[in-house]
Protein backbone atom coordinates (compact mmCIF):
# COMPACT_ATOMS: atom_id res chain seq x y z
CA UNK A 1 0.00 0.00 0.00
CA UNK A 2 1.23 3.49 -0.85
CA UNK A 3 1.90 5.96 1.93
CA UNK A 4 1.41 9.10 -0.15
CA UNK A 5 -1.74 11.14 -0.52
CA UNK A 6 -3.09 14.16 -2.39
CA UNK A 7 -4.58 17.32 -0.90
CA UNK A 8 -5.73 20.67 -2.24
CA UNK A 9 -6.48 24.12 -0.86
CA UNK A 10 -8.22 27.02 -2.62
CA UNK A 11 -7.69 30.66 -1.69
CA UNK A 12 -9.69 33.57 -3.06
CA UNK A 13 -6.91 36.13 -3.57
CA UNK A 14 -9.30 38.91 -4.62
CA UNK A 15 -11.14 38.77 -1.30
CA UNK A 16 -8.26 37.48 0.85
CA UNK A 17 -10.22 34.51 2.19
CA UNK A 18 -10.38 30.73 1.77
CA UNK A 19 -12.62 29.71 -1.14
CA UNK A 20 -15.34 27.87 0.77
CA UNK A 21 -17.97 25.93 -1.18
CA UNK A 22 -15.99 25.32 -4.39
CA UNK A 23 -16.55 21.98 -6.10
CA UNK A 24 -13.33 20.11 -6.94
CA UNK A 25 -13.22 16.97 -9.10
CA UNK A 26 -10.23 14.62 -9.42
CA UNK A 27 -9.62 12.53 -12.55
CA UNK A 28 -6.97 9.94 -13.37
CA UNK A 29 -5.68 10.20 -16.94
CA UNK A 30 -4.52 7.03 -18.70
CA UNK A 31 -4.59 5.71 -22.27
CA UNK A 32 -6.74 8.60 -23.48
CA UNK A 33 -9.32 8.03 -20.73
CA UNK A 34 -10.33 10.48 -18.02
CA UNK A 35 -11.76 8.56 -15.05
CA UNK A 36 -13.40 10.42 -12.18
CA UNK A 37 -11.96 9.38 -8.81
CA UNK A 38 -13.41 11.93 -6.40
CA UNK A 39 -15.80 14.88 -6.20
CA UNK A 40 -15.67 17.11 -3.13
CA UNK A 41 -16.55 20.62 -1.98
CA UNK A 42 -14.13 22.87 -0.11
CA UNK A 43 -14.91 23.63 3.53
CA UNK A 44 -14.72 26.97 5.40
CA UNK A 45 -10.90 26.76 5.32
CA UNK A 46 -10.87 26.26 1.52
CA UNK A 47 -9.76 22.63 1.91
CA UNK A 48 -11.52 19.32 1.41
CA UNK A 49 -12.50 17.55 4.63
CA UNK A 50 -10.24 14.61 3.76
CA UNK A 51 -7.46 13.99 1.22
CA UNK A 52 -8.89 14.13 -2.27
CA UNK A 53 -6.81 11.04 -3.05
CA UNK A 54 -6.14 9.08 0.16
CA UNK A 55 -3.23 6.69 0.70
CA UNK A 56 -5.38 3.62 -0.02
CA UNK A 57 -5.93 4.79 -3.63
CA UNK A 58 -2.71 6.73 -4.21
CA UNK A 59 -0.67 5.67 -7.25
CA UNK A 60 1.84 7.15 -9.68
CA UNK A 61 0.37 8.52 -12.86
CA UNK A 62 -1.22 11.51 -14.54
CA UNK A 63 -4.11 13.34 -12.90
CA UNK A 64 -6.33 16.36 -13.36
CA UNK A 65 -7.96 18.48 -10.69
CA UNK A 66 -10.95 20.41 -11.99
CA UNK A 67 -11.90 23.48 -9.92
CA UNK A 68 -15.39 24.89 -10.50
CA UNK A 69 -14.32 28.50 -10.02
CA UNK A 70 -17.13 30.15 -12.00
CA UNK A 71 -19.89 28.78 -9.79
CA UNK A 72 -17.85 29.74 -6.72
CA UNK A 73 -17.31 33.29 -8.01
CA UNK A 74 -21.03 33.64 -8.81
CA UNK A 75 -21.94 32.54 -5.26
CA UNK A 76 -19.26 34.72 -3.64
CA UNK A 77 -20.69 37.97 -4.95
CA UNK A 78 -17.94 38.66 -7.50
CA UNK A 79 -19.07 41.14 -10.14
CA UNK A 80 -21.17 39.21 -12.65
CA UNK A 81 -20.02 38.59 -16.21
CA UNK A 82 -21.27 36.23 -18.91
CA UNK A 83 -19.39 34.16 -19.65
CA UNK A 84 -16.95 34.22 -16.75
CA UNK A 85 -13.31 34.73 -17.72
CA UNK A 86 -12.43 31.75 -15.47
CA UNK A 87 -15.09 29.07 -15.18
CA UNK A 88 -13.80 25.52 -14.79
CA UNK A 89 -10.06 25.55 -14.08
CA UNK A 90 -8.25 22.27 -14.91
CA UNK A 91 -4.80 21.53 -13.51
CA UNK A 92 -3.02 18.51 -14.99
CA UNK A 93 -0.10 17.13 -13.02
CA UNK A 94 1.90 13.97 -12.48
CA UNK A 95 2.55 11.87 -9.38
CA UNK A 96 5.89 10.09 -9.52
CA UNK A 97 6.55 9.22 -5.85
CA UNK A 98 4.07 6.88 -4.16
CA UNK A 99 5.42 7.72 -0.70
CA UNK A 100 5.06 11.51 -0.95
CA UNK A 101 2.41 14.00 0.05
CA UNK A 102 1.32 15.93 -3.03
CA UNK A 103 -0.44 19.22 -2.35
CA UNK A 104 -1.90 21.10 -5.32
CA UNK A 105 -3.36 24.44 -4.21
CA UNK A 106 -5.21 26.98 -6.32
CA UNK A 107 -5.06 30.74 -5.87
CA UNK A 108 -8.06 32.25 -7.65
CA UNK A 109 -9.55 35.63 -8.48
CA UNK A 110 -12.11 36.56 -11.16
CA UNK A 111 -9.32 37.32 -13.65
CA UNK A 112 -6.35 35.18 -12.67
CA UNK A 113 -5.18 31.96 -11.11
CA UNK A 114 -1.97 30.32 -9.95
CA UNK A 115 -0.90 26.95 -8.66
CA UNK A 116 2.25 25.22 -7.44
CA UNK A 117 3.31 21.99 -5.77
CA UNK A 118 2.95 22.69 -2.08
CA UNK A 119 3.80 20.74 1.01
Amino acid sequence: MAEGYLTTHVLDTARGVPAAGMEVVLYRLANGARDELARMVTNADGRTDSPILPAAHFACGSYELEFHAGAYLDASGAAPEEPRFLDVVPIRFGISDEAAHYHVPLLISPFGMSTYRGS
